[in-house]
C-alpha cells in the first residue's frame, strides 16, 4: 500500500518538542514499512539528513501558504495516498479513509489564557477536526487520551496511547561528561550553582512562577544560585521580559535563548534543579532527558508530569511559588533526597525508547494492509 507521511515539523533547524517527536518518529520508521511504498512529505527548502530504504521516496511540495490544507491535499489525492500518518495535529481536508494523527495535548483547551485569541480559535478547529477526520488517534499519554474523550467526546477505542522516546545520543554525551569530570579530576574547579529552565518563554510553561519562585529562594533562603532560561520566545514573553527587568536579582538571571542539544544537555546535566513547573504539558520530554542526565526535577503536579516522570521527580502546584520555593531548598540541603531522585530517575526512563514508539506506530500503519 502507498503511504504518505507528512514530514513538514520534522525538518526544521529549531526543533521544540513537537518536531523532535516527528523527526525521531520517521527517524525510526525506517525499515519498519517494508511491504509498503512511502512518500515523506516536505515543504520548500526542507531536506532529509538520514538516507531513505529504496521503497522510501520524498516529495517537496513548495506551496508558501495554506502548506497542509491545499498543497497536502492535493498530493494525497493526486498521488491516491492509501494511508496517511499526521504527525503533529493537523489532517488535511482531503484525506484518505485510513489516516492516522498525533495529539500531543490539548493544552489550548485546558490552558487557554496561555494563547492568542487567534492560536485558540485555530487549534480548537484543526485539531478538533483532525480527530474526528483520522480512523486512528495515537496520544502520547494517558493523560491525552482523556483529556481527548473528556473535551472531544472520542471514543476511547478510537486512542491507542504510543509513549514518546528518549535520544540515544543522550546516553553517549553522559558517558562523555563523566570521562571528563574523571580527567579534571582532582582539580577543585569552582562550579557555577544555576536552576535550569528550557523551554518557550511563555505563560502556558509558568516562567512566571518560576520567576516569583526564584525571587523567594533568593530573598528569604539566600541561595547563591543564578538562574538559566533556554528557549524562544511564546505567548507572554513581553511580560516575562518586563518581569526579569524589574527583578532586583535581574544580573543573577540570564536569558539564553534557542539552544542546541549539545548545550541543553550539558547545562541539564550540571545543574543544581531542573525546574519545569509547566500548567500543561501532553508528555513532557525534557524531563525524560533531565532524568536521563542525572538533574534532580521539580515539576508540575497537573496534566501528564506525573505519569511521564514516575517517582524520579518531585511535585508541586505550580501556583504556589513560595511551596516551590520550599521544596526547591529542600533538594538543595538534603543529599540524600538528592540521590534518590536520581536513582529514581535513572529507572523510570527504561520506560522508553523511540524504537518502541515507531514500532507501535508502524503496527498500527501496518495494519491497513490489504
Amino acid at each position: 500500500m502507498l503511504i504518505g507521511i507528512d514530514g513538514s515539523r520534522a525538518f526544521v533547524k529549531e526543533k521544540t518538542g513537537i518536531e523532535e517527536y516527528s523527526y525521531q518518529v520517521i527517524k525510526n520508521l525506517r525499515g519498519k514499512l517494508k511491504k509498503h511504498q512511502v512518500i515523506v512529505f516536505l515543504r520548500k527548502n526542507q531536506s532529509i539528513d538520514f538516507s531513505l530504504p529504496q521503497n522510501w521516496k520524498v516529495k517537496i511540495l513548495s506551496i508558501p501558504r495554506f502548506w497542509t490544507q491545499l498543497g497536502l491535499s492535493w498530493e494525497v489525492f493526486f498521488q491516491k495516498i492509501e494511508i496517511l500518518f499526521i504527525s503533529a495535529h493537523t489532517v488535511p481536508f482531503f484525506h484518505p479513509e485510513k489516516t492516522v494523527v498525533v495529539v500531543h495535548g490539548l493544552e489550548f483547551e485546558t490552558f487557554p489564557e496561555g494563547y492568542s485569541a487567534w492560536e485558540k480559535f485555530y487549534m480548537h478547529l484543526s485539531v478538533k477536526k483532525s480527530c474526528h477526520w483520522a480512523e486512528k488517534i495515537v496520544a502520547v499519554s494517558q493523560n491525552t487520551k482523556k483529556d481527548l474523550e473528556r473535551i472531544y467526546k472520542i471514543p476511547p477505542k478510537k486512542i491507542r496511547v504510543i509513549y514518546e522516546g528518549i535520544r540515544e545520543e543522550i546516553f553517549s554525551f553522559k558517558e562523555k561528561l563523566e570521562e571528563e569530570k574523571k580527567e579534571h579530576f582532582p582539580k577543585k574547579e569552582k562550579k557555577e550553582k544555576y536552576l535550569f529552565f528550557v523551554g518557550r518563554l511563555e505563560k502556558r510553561k509558568n516562567v512566571l512562577g518560576i520567576l516569583d519562585t526564584f525571587e523567594i529562594l533568593k530573598e528569604k533562603y539566600k541561595i547563591p544560585h543564578k538562574l538559566f532560561l533556554a528557549g524562544g520566545p511564546g505567548f507572554g514573553y513581553e511580560e516575562i521580559m518586563r518581569k526579569i527587568q524589574n527583578s532586583k536579582f535581574k544580573k543573577d538571571i540570564h536569558i539564553l535563548g534557542f539552544i542546541n542539544n549539545e548545550k541543553k544537555w550539558s547545562l541539564m546535566a550540571n545543574c543544581e534543579i531542573f525546574f519545569w513547573p509547566s500548567f500543561y504539558e501532553g508528555f513532557g520530554l525534557p524531563i525524560l532527558e533531565a532524568q536521563a542526565l542525572g538533574a534532580p526535577i521539580l515539576t508540575s503536579n497537573l496534566s501528564s508530569l506525573p505519569e511521564i516522570s514516575g517517582q524520579g521527580a518531585c511535585f508541586t502546584d505550580p501556583n504556589e511559588p513560595v511551596a516551590m520555593a520550599k521544596i526547591i531548598q529542600l533538594i538543595l540541603q538534603d543529599e540524600e533526597m538528592r540521590k534518590d531522585l536520581l536513582r529514581k530517575g535513572y529507572e523510570n526512563i527504561e520506560r522508553f525508547s523511540w524504537e518502541k514508539c515507531s514500532q507501535e506506530i508502524a503496527e498500527i500503519l501496518s495494519g491497513y494492509e490489504k
